[in-house]
């Protein structure tokens, strides 16, 4: 199901700043000829699992109907919105449009255009371990010295990461209490919060659902009553403005695509437990649509 067409290019692009410069290596769009639809180019940030599951899941479906599929890597959300936003990448299959990427969508908005969401509870989360006794973003006041008075985040250019730092440290006054986010990567915030579980020590870390660290490693989200993290959103595919004159029928389908817990759970899952090996990502999100083949049929095409 899947081809041998596909790149996998990592751009190694840390700050909204520094812009793209992805032209040598840009989209075909249209530009298929006699040996196919086109090359389709999907937008990602590794690290964050929700976009490469979804990138990998369409690049499967895509290719089997004819076209080619190019997956661009990226460090940090600004730098994507620019090159999606500028017609170097296509599509970002798993966009947060309207709280952790809102400033993003604001910024690039007439360049863009929603192709729809494909799921509908995703939120942001302060988060820790089920057996820890906080149980609210109020809780961290007075604990401060018992966790080095340091949240244990992810990019520094996250939507998450904005969040936190402007809303939920002023709202609830963590900083008066000497409270700090440590920002790092999704990567090594997962690797803390593992280590953390298995000496089953206290942390507090920045997270979001859907995401597989929360079943991996039994994570409580505190509650929020200020809703400094604001409300759930969608997960939605977010593409360049002349996408869908290029693309119709893949836009089409993309409109169509909806998942559950269950469906996206078992993705996500199978690409997590693949590690760090493509082949055997790949593999994973072939035998997803092996046993979800009816959501498939259901797009079309």
């Amino acid at each position: 199901m899947f081809g041998t067409t596909t790149k996998r290019i990592a751009t190694m692009a840390v700050a909204a700043g520094l812009g793209l410069s992805l032209a040598a290596c840009g989209s075909d769009s249209g530009s298929g000829g006699d040996e196919g639809k086109g090359t389709v180019t999907l937008g990602i940030i590794p690290s964050w699992t929700d976009g490469l599951s979804t990138a990998l899941l369409w690049e499967n479906v895509l290719e089997d109907k004819g076209y080619d599929v190019e997956i661009k890597e990226l460090s940090e959300a600004g730098p994507l919105y620019e090159g999606l936003a500028g017609g170097d990448i296509d599509v970002y299959p798993s966009a947060w449009p309207q709280v952790t990427h809102k400033a993003y969508m604001e910024d690039h908005g007439d360049d863009l255009e929603d192709l729809g969401s494909y799921y509908d509870n995703a939120k942001l989360t302060l988060a820790v371990p089920e057996y820890s006794k906080l149980k609210s973003i109020e809780d961290l006041i007075g604990k401060s010295g018992d966790y080095d008075g340091k949240i244990v985040g992810i990019e520094q250019g996250a939507g998450l990461t904005a969040a936190v730092q402007d809303k939920v440290i002023p709202d609830y006054k963590l900083d008066k209490d000497g409270w700090e986010l440590q920002t790092s990567s999704t990567n090594a915030m997962t690797t803390a919060l593992g280590d953390a579980v298995d000496a089953k020590e206290d942390i507090v870390v920045t997270l979001w659902r859907p995401f597989w660290a929360n079943a991996q490693f039994g994570m409580r989200d505190l509650e929020d009553p200020k809703g400094s993290l604001g409300e759930p959103e969608t997960l939605n595919e977010v593409a360049n403005k002349d996408f869908s004159g290029e693309f119709p029928e893949v836009a089409e389908m993309m409109g169509k695509a909806k998942l559950d817990d269950e469906q996206y759970g078992a993705l996500e899952k199978g690409v997590v437990d693949a590690g760090d090996d493509e082949d055997a990502q790949r593999e994973a999100v072939a035998a997803w649509i092996k046993d979800h083949q009816d959501w498939v049929d259901g797009l079309g095409g």
